[in-house]
């Protein structure tokens, strides 16, 4: 169903393909379920490598293990994320130009040799600076495992599941971070410390070893394979789906033959113009995925990482029993994607991303007057950032699920990873104002105004989405954003605003013009569909 025209331009041909129809059309099957499984254990692996940060933080200083200050052992979390923000950036740049699939290996390797030699960091001298090192390498593995998961994911889901999948995949970093606490609960209380660290730290590459041989049977994005011009081997991917979806769901729907492209591969694009692209050509879609991974990264970052101090210096909760406070406030945070996720296929995008963070925005709100009156305890406390996180995680999970389907699939990868880039450094700066808002635990007021801002951040971003949010539910990927590649359909061309003119974004020739979208009045804009004329 992927044939090649004859017309040709200097450098490749047009290629006519039903691809992108014939993955939409899937029921889902064990393949999908499959496929989840194997490429969804990134954010597991996300939450537990930071749970298990942060909760064997304190054995980290005794003398029998690193003998790290105080101040050394804070820092770990800063090199983990300076990896995952090189990670994503220069693993996603590779996802687009080499594939989903050589990625999502690489990247799973990357993290399981980064997280195996942090568990083996010989003792004392200066050895933490080679635990810095590791962290950096397992960060970098998970970075990269953002952006190329996200995107296989969105491109082999079928249209009509991608939203709720989405969702349910990113919020199962939750799950991560139950897992990584209870493992640090048990061993740091029944293993001797020496080694008690070490066995947390080792979990993580032993579940990523369980998943690769899962990984090796996946076959590439058939969306990218076409779209790159490997029409063979894009073929052979979308038999190998079909086969194995047909083979436990019987007969597939009849393919919508109207749904047919006409392709020509695209050079690549960098990041400066990248970005210079995104924000002249999608402008809405660019603010809209910036407001949202902005603010649920500040929120998040500024919440999560200074739990723990909360619950002891304004609670006076046991450091050793913060963990147990931790369950509840993951449950919420693990729920609110699983149990919402549907409704964002439909209910729709653009209600549900601003509905979930304006309502966590406000519930925050209400939580910081509570807090800073003192009418709140310990379990309390906790019951109210569960609620308010039951939304935010939803929320969040949804504005990764944004920046994976609104841009050109050409790009998605790197789009997704220079947002990510941008939203942790707000990430960063969020935690470390907060741990200076705390600080020694006798002044509320500091800490209301912190809460007050990250609930005014959340309902920006839900304002954002009432304002340029895209109605992408139950739609193809390539009716949300024109690959760079679609040049046409059989019936009707399909214009894109200056294709020629953004760096290489284009096809690599253009013989007339009015493919490029200069002459023609009737193109429309990439952010909305409508006339430009």
């Amino acid at each position: 169903m992927a044939t090649t025209s004859s017309t040709e331009t200097s450098s490749s041909p047009h290629i006519r393909s039903l691809i992108p129809a014939r993955i939409d059309r899937l029921p889902w099957s064990r393949f999908h379920t499959r496929l989840v499984t194997a490429l969804g254990v990134a954010w597991i692996l996300d939450g537990l490598e930071i749970t298990i940060a942060a909760n064997v933080g304190p054995d980290l200083t005794l003398r029998n293990t690193l003998n790290m200050s105080a101040g050394a052992v804070s820092d770990i979390a800063w090199w983990y994320l300076i990896g995952e923000v090189i990670g994503a950036l220069f693993f996603g740049q590779l996802s687009d130009k080499l594939g989903r699939r050589n990625l999502f290996m690489v990247t799973l390797g990357v993290y399981l040799i980064g997280s195996g030699l942090t568990a083996v960091t010989p003792n004392g001298g200066h050895w933490f600076i080679f635990l810095y090192a590791t962290r950096v390498v397992a960060g970098m593995g998970i970075g990269g495992e953002y952006a190329a998961i996200n995107s296989a994911i969105d491109e082999m889901i079928p249209a009509k599941f991608r939203g709720r999948i989405d969702l349910a995949v990113n919020g199962t970093y939750w799950a991560g971070a139950i897992l990584g606490t209870i493992v640090t609960l048990y061993v740091l209380n029944h293993v001797e410390a020496f080694w008690g660290w070490r066995i947390a730290y080792i979990v993580g590459p032993i579940l990523a070893l369980s998943i690769i041989y899962v990984r090796r049977n996946l076959p590439e994005s058939p969306r990218w394979q076409i779209m790159h011009g490997r029409e063979a081997a894009a073929e052979a991917s979308m038999r190998e789906i079909e086969d194995d979806v047909s083979a436990t769901t019987g007969a597939l729907p009849p393919v919508d033959e109207s749904k047919e492209l006409e392709i020509r591969p695209t050079d690549q694009i960098g990041y400066l113009a990248l970005l210079r692209t995104l924000f002249r050509h999608y402008p809405g879609r660019a603010t809209l995925v910036s407001a949202l991974m902005i603010t649920q990264s500040f929120l998040y970052n500024a919440i999560f990482f200074t739990y723990g101090l909360v619950l002891e210096f304004f609670f006076h909760v046991k450091a050793t029993d913060t963990a147990y406070y931790f369950f509840a406030f993951a449950a919420g945070n693990l729920a609110g994607p699983l149990i919402l996720g549907r409704l964002f296929d439909t209910i729709g995008r653009k209600k549900m991303i601003s509905g979930t963070y304006i309502t966590a925005g406000v519930l925050l709100a209400i939580t910081a007057q509570f807090f800073r009156a003192g009418y709140l305890t310990a379990t309390t406390q906790t019951l109210c950032w569960a609620v308010v996180f039951f939304f935010a995680s939803a929320g969040a999970s949804a504005g990764y699920l944004t920046a994976s389907e609104v841009f050109p699939l050409e790009v998605r990868a790197k789009s997704i990873a220079v947002f990510f880039a941008i939203a942790q450094a707000f990430g960063a700066f969020g935690s470390h104002w907060y741990g200076h808002l705390i600080g020694n635990g006798t002044d509320r007021n500091s800490l209301f105004v912190g809460y007050l801002v990250g609930a005014g951040a959340m309902i920006v971003g839900g304002i954002a989405a009432i304002i340029f949010g895209v109605n992408a539910e139950g739609k193809s990927l390539e009716d949300i954003a024109k690959p760079l590649s679609v040049i046409g359909k059989p019936s009707e061309a399909i214009f894109r605003t200056g294709a020629d003119e953004v760096g290489g974004i284009g096809p690599r020739s253009v013989p007339d013009q009015r493919l490029a979208g200069h002459d023609d009045p009737t193109r429309t804009s990439p952010d909305d569909g409508t006339p430009l004329a």
